[in-house]
């Protein structure tokens, strides 16, 4: 984003006032809190109203239909913002259970961060939401991938675009499609962030993918952790 962009439009969700204003307070100046909500059915009409870049979405919410996030996702299916771009949503909760990660994620959020992350961090994660990429807490990919991994549980024996990545190139794969940053990848790797960032272009460029998103999703698809 330039210092001329316009600030990503958002719309925050969750049914504790004091924590709304705490976010408030500390993302406030970085994005464009267009409206708060503390239920279902005020979360889907302000949505509905304001076509955010990017929904921050607690999980637990009273009203709807008793399914919290997931009925807010589903009351707001097919939303586009003005310029075209679907309405994307990153869910923000303190649960870090595996089938509230899993249920928000089938009913169509973006991504799942837990409310001990900061502002700075939380910041990055709604400019890369509303880029399209996808985001998790590093400890709450795990159950992403074993929900969306292959069909029956099963590799094939020789997965020949694997093989076209060297071992350094699959242990930076398997953190960046859990969500990692690259700064984090190379403290995990004692590697510097410019080898990072040639692995990451190494690994797509391999692979024919065009963004992280899609190397998540290559990911999740041989269950590679």
């Amino acid at each position: 984003m330039t210092p001329d962009s316009p600030l990503v439009t958002v719309v925050l969700v969750d049914d504790h006032r004091m924590f709304r204003s705490g976010v408030r307070a500390e993302i406030g100046e970085a994005v464009d809190i267009v409206g708060e909500a503390p239920d279902v059915d005020t979360a889907v009409a302000l949505v509905r109203q304001h076509r955010p870049a990017v929904v921050l979405l607690d999980v637990h919410l009273p009203g709807g239909n008793g399914h919290g996030g997931v009925d807010v996702l589903h009351g707001c299916r097919g939303l586009e913002t003005t310029d075209g771009r679907p309405v994307r949503f990153l869910a923000l909760s303190v649960s870090d259970a595996a089938e509230d990660v899993i249920a928000v994620i089938r009913a169509g959020a973006r991504g799942y961060v837990t409310k001990t992350i900061g502002a700075a961090d939380l910041t990055r994660a709604i400019h890369r939401v509303a880029d399209g990429d996808a985001v998790f807490s590093p400890r709450l990919a795990g159950f992403v991938l074993d929900a969306f991994g292959a069909a029956a549980g099963e590799l094939a024996e020789v997965d020949e675009e694997l093989d076209r990545l060297s071992a350094r190139e699959r242990e930076v794969m398997r953190l960046i499609a859990r969500g990692y940053q690259y700064k984090e990848v190379a403290k995990e790797l004692f590697i510097s962030v410019k080898t990072v960032e040639t692995h990451v272009s190494s690994v797509l460029r391999k692979l024919q993918l065009s963004s992280r998103h899609e190397l998540t999703a290559w990911a999740m698809g041989r269950r590679l952790m």
